[in-house]
């Protein structure tokens, strides 16, 4: 991995788990790093045993008022890591009227980029997931308004859903003439805190010494991201592990789904994603 000096990154999601293991290696290879948290007190705790330069801001991703405000102070950029997420938690809606994981894995991170576009010097960093290949994504009810709600289909939809708004920021970055790039990554089987709130102990139980028995430890899993973020790599490439079934192993560039890759279906989203969040695409397309 190269030297970061002089450079500047955003990671969401950053105080725990992939986030902060990215943030620490970023920070020890001289990039200036934010994290943007949730939990403003444990950010200053984990900030505190970082190297170098770390700034810790608030930003919940799941509240658009959190991340406009977020947005219209944070200065500029070089590398946006939206990395922040959850995953088959219960139903429930956030202030804004979104089900969760919509909310904060795609519409939060959506309005977060686009509003930081114009600021921003290098690339946007998309995490997703390999549950994208079981997902389906209905654009007519994003919010599971008419569906049974299920917690894995839910958070599978919201992993397809980054992979789309990845695809389509780099179709409308190279439109618009844009050297901006969005790379994508996902981390396998990593053993983190994110599957401690699914709300049912069995599934937590089993999710949590899964990744632990057959995953990779935390500071591995965040190889995909570093990767993504730091590599001079072309835009909508996305990077995950290249072991068996993609649950481990070192950072290669990884196939998607055919939905996934869906020209229709990435443009449709983003134009529900718009009127959710009322933020348009900056740069003209």
């Amino acid at each position: 991995m190269p030297a970061q000096d002089g450079r500047r990154f955003v990671v969401t999601g950053a105080s725990g788990g992939l986030g902060l293991e990215t943030a620490r290696v970023l920070a020890g290879r001289g990039a200036e790093v934010v994290l943007a948290v949730r939990n403003r007190e444990k950010g200053e705790r984990v900030a505190a045993t970082l190297p170098g330069a770390v700034e810790v801001r608030s930003l919940d991703v799941a509240d658009l008022s959190s991340v406009r405000a977020f947005a219209a102070d944070v200065g500029p950029v070089d590398v946006l890591v939206n990395n922040a997420g959850v995953l088959a938690v219960p139903h429930a809606l956030t202030v804004d009227g979104f089900e969760t994981h919509l909310a904060t894995n795609h519409l939060g991170h959506f309005a977060l980029t686009n509003l930081l576009l114009p600021r921003l010097r290098d690339r946007v960093v998309v995490i997703g997931s390999d549950a994208h290949h079981s997902a389906r994504l209905d654009l007519d009810d994003l919010n599971w308004e008419r569906r049974t709600y299920r917690p894995y289909a839910a958070y599978a939809a919201s992993k397809l859903a980054n992979l789309l708004f990845l695809a389509e920021l780099q179709r409308r970055l190279t439109a618009a003439g844009s050297t901006l790039r969005a790379t994508g990554a996902h981390p396998g089987s990593t053993a983190t805190a994110i599957t401690a709130n699914t709300g049912n102990a069995f599934f937590t139980w089993v999710g949590g010494w899964g990744h632990r028995v057959a995953g990779m430890p935390a500071w591995q899993g965040a190889l995909t991201t570093l990767y993504a973020a730091t590599m001079d790599l072309p835009g909508n490439t996305f990077i995950g592990p290249g072991g068996p079934l993609g649950m481990r192993g070192w950072p290669t560039a990884v196939g998607r789904s055919r939905d996934a890759i869906d020209p229709e279906l990435a443009r449709g989203l983003w134009q529900r994603s718009e009127r959710l969040t009322g933020v348009a695409f900056p740069l003209g397309d």
